[in-house]
């Protein structure tokens, strides 16, 4: 029978189908593992209803618990309380930035789009404020694409939710 910590460390290897440097841990997508004698439950919440890789994270993490020997589990995925960015670990941060995705820089959610006025973040890969959004949706929906005016790259910040 395996435990509960075991069940964390497999997860670790579990990787986001969308951002591939984070594992499901690094999101906060994991919200709690149960280990009794009737076997595990893995309780997770998607980053947001809908979203399409919801699916495939919970095939991923099926087969990565197949993979390891464990055989009765359940997932259960649940919506309250939401996820947020907030959940994001500090090693998760810091992979979005290597990556070169510009991590959420705050734990509000990011209502620049109401007011019109883009929020300013920094370039993952040159540090720069000099930023500009380019379009409320970048890559996927979770994410804004901008522009940085310094190196001229272009890059995706995850927005806060």
């Amino acid at each position: 029978m395996n435990t509960e910590q075991q069940i964390w460390d497999y997860l670790e290897e579990v990787k986001d189908p969308e951002i591939p440097v984070l594992s499901v841990l690094d999101l906060g997508i994991v919200r709690n593992i149960q280990v009794d004698a009737d076997g595990a439950l893995v309780t997770i919440t998607p980053t947001y209803t809908g979203c399409p890789a919801t699916h495939i994270i919970e095939e991923d993490i099926r087969s990565k618990l197949k993979e390891k020997g464990v055989i009765n589990f359940n997932i259960k995925t649940v919506i309250s309380p939401a996820w947020t960015t907030d959940w994001i670990t500090e090693e998760g941060r810091r992979k979005l930035k290597d990556y070169g995705i510009a991590p959420p820089e705050s734990n509000t959610p990011d209502k620049s789009l109401l007011s019109n006025k883009p929020k300013v973040v920094h370039c993952p890969r040159c540090n720069s404020l000099n930023t500009e959004m380019k379009s409320f949706f970048g890559s996927t929906p979770c994410k804004s694409l901008y522009v940085c005016n310094d190196c001229k790259e272009p890059f995706d910040y995850f927005k806060c939710l």
